[in-house]
């Protein structure tokens, strides 16, 4: 029998409404790397994880994603810059916890399409 030890995620789907709208909004406003797009979906690298944005093929299918935390060096520098472009988060950068050598803090927002996105940064406790 194989062994079933899950580790790796190699893709994640986005449900979204408007294919178009939601391509632009994470390639200009979030900067990711994009790959391709075929009908009804759309194709992102994030370090070697490929982000699928697709249109729902039924409507049992068609709901808000789980959220994606993308981890970033300095929370409050990308924070202001994705604000620049006009993203609108829901909560700005706030300290979650205390770590023994780290803090963790996250901060979130929607996409295009009303799904919920975070930012989460872990700087080194000094």
């Amino acid at each position: 029998m194989a062994n079933a030890n899950l580790s790796t995620i190699g893709q994640i789907a986005v449900n979204v409404h408007d294919l178009d709208r939601a391509v632009k909004f994470y390639r200009d406003k979030l900067g990711m790397k994009y790959l391709f797009t075929v009908p009804g979906m759309a194709f992102f690298d994030c370090s070697g994880i490929n982000l699928m944005l697709a249109i729902a093929e039924k409507p049992e299918f068609d709901h808000p994603s789980s959220i994606i935390y993308f981890t970033v060096e300095n929370i409050q520098e990308v924070f202001e810059t994705l604000s620049a472009k006009g993203i609108k988060f829901e909560q700005g950068p706030q300290l979650v916890a205390r770590m023994d050598t780290y803090d963790l803090w996250m901060a979130s927002f929607r996409d295009s399409e009303n799904n919920l996105l975070a930012l989460m940064s872990k700087p080194a406790r000094s």
